[in-house]
């Protein structure tokens, strides 16, 4: 029977970072089998709606390692491997081939895809979606034969994308559901700033907009708006959520709860086999809740903590949740959750391309954005979410000292 010591099930980012992490802990060769259903090595999944898709990085830029970073430690990176069915009593794994790979221990990290379109039309020439490299090849090349694009969705993605697009000199409409962009995140006047900003830089919005259908011959020609009007393009590119791959997870006694379900360990349910990444179901131990992050930063920390706890250090996997993002000339930061936040408080001016806005649930910070301030306030956020750390708000608004603010 082949096999190895540690597995992998998914190719993504956890893969590539916790291949990392099993080297710096002295992973042996030959011990380390990464699955990998892509065509291509682990690599950021950032720049695909950001500097891979502007052109500025190539391929070989975005990978998580060079490609001998696997071949001279002996790991094993099986591309186009899809695995079928997981058997947990077995420690087995069935390949689509027809085949099974033995493990000892195994890491679950499948991901997500990409939700897509059901309505007419959603199957013409010039719709994308962006998950994939290949996704973001796709809207690269095409993007260099139109003039008009559409982006569904007014979150992170869209916002990315549309930034792109637009700096491409295309011209670009964003078609969100909500009243404003990225209602569920941003405040009123964070997202009276961004609308404001991408307007100047030649973005159209049509706002609290249903769509009705995709029209156009073979490809896509326009877009029809649950009133009637259309949007003219030739491409389109919608940006409207993912859900995590757990198909092979079914049925394999692991429980399936919006992803899969692990314990502050990140452990499953099966002996031996942990998840990480945007599958994983986790208790934030900081924050006294599950949730399942579909972001950079948690890929990244649970890829590292799975690596450490199957070499031994078993630890409860304790993380401010944190994304960032850039957007034509401005890049942002952000930390915690501001569910249930009471108060918000701004330091610089919202109206601006340099304020910070911190999120305090009764006196507790719980969350902040920061964008182009002082450094002090970018290591405060973390450190005071983490602690969770009583603020007095308004001291935090008013005060040129932001430090004083703690109680």
């Amino acid at each position: 029977m082949v096999g190895s010591k540690f597995a992998i099930v998914g190719g993504g980012m956890v893969a590539g970072y916790a291949a990392k992490q099993f080297v710096e802990m002295g992973v042996r060769s030959g011990d380390l089998t990464i699955f990998c259903a892509d065509t291509s090595i682990p690599y950021e999944r950032p720049p695909l709606s950001k500097s891979f898709l502007a052109g500025k990085d190539t391929e070989e830029s975005v990978r998580i390692n060079p490609a001998d970073f696997y071949r001279d430690h002996g790991i094993d990176i099986l591309l186009n491997s899809q695995v079928t069915r997981i058997d947990t009593d077995r420690k087995r794994v069935a390949l689509q081939d027809g085949g099974e790979f033995a493990f000892e221990k195994l890491i679950i990290a499948t991901g997500s895809r990409a939700r897509t379109l059901t309505i007419p039309g959603a199957d013409l020439a010039g719709v994308h979606y962006l998950r994939t490299l290949d996704d973001s090849k796709a809207i690269r090349d095409h993007a260099g034969e139109v003039k008009r694009a559409v982006v569904i969705g007014g979150g992170f993605i869209g916002m990315e994308v549309a930034s792109v697009l637009a700096q491409k000199g295309i011209e670009t409409t964003m078609v969100i559901r909500e009243d404003r962009v990225w209602k569920q995140f941003f405040t009123p006047e964070m997202s009276t700033f961004f609308e404001k900003h991408f307007s100047e830089r030649g973005v159209g919005f049509r706002r609290g907009a249903a769509i009705r259908q995709l029209r156009g011959h073979g490809k896509v020609e326009s877009v029809e708006l649950g009133d009637g009007t259309a949007i003219s393009c030739e491409l389109v590119v919608a940006g409207i959520g993912a859900e995590p791959v757990t198909d092979l997870v079914s049925g394999s006694g692991m429980e399936v709860t919006n992803g899969v379900v692990v314990n502050e360990y990140l452990e499953t349910k099966a002996a031996g086999i942990l998840a990480a990444g945007d599958i994983a179901n986790y208790p934030d131990v900081l924050f006294g809740k599950r949730r399942r992050v579909e972001h950079w930063d948690n890929a990244v920390s649970q890829g590292q903590h799975c690596a450490k706890a199957l070499m031994g250090d078993r630890a409860p996997f304790r993380h401010v949740p944190y994304f960032f993002s850039d957007v034509f000339d401005l890049s942002y930061e952000f930390w915690g959750d501001p569910e249930g936040a009471t108060r918000v408080a701004y330091r610089g001016d919202p109206a601006s391309s340099s304020f910070s806005a911190w999120w305090v649930k009764d006196t507790r910070l719980v969350a902040a954005f920061v964008m182009n301030r002082p450094g002090e306030e970018r290591d405060l956020a973390p450190a005071w979410i983490e602690k969770h750390q009583n603020v007095d708000a308004a001291k935090l608004a008013n005060n040129p000292n932001p430090a004083s603010a703690s109680a």
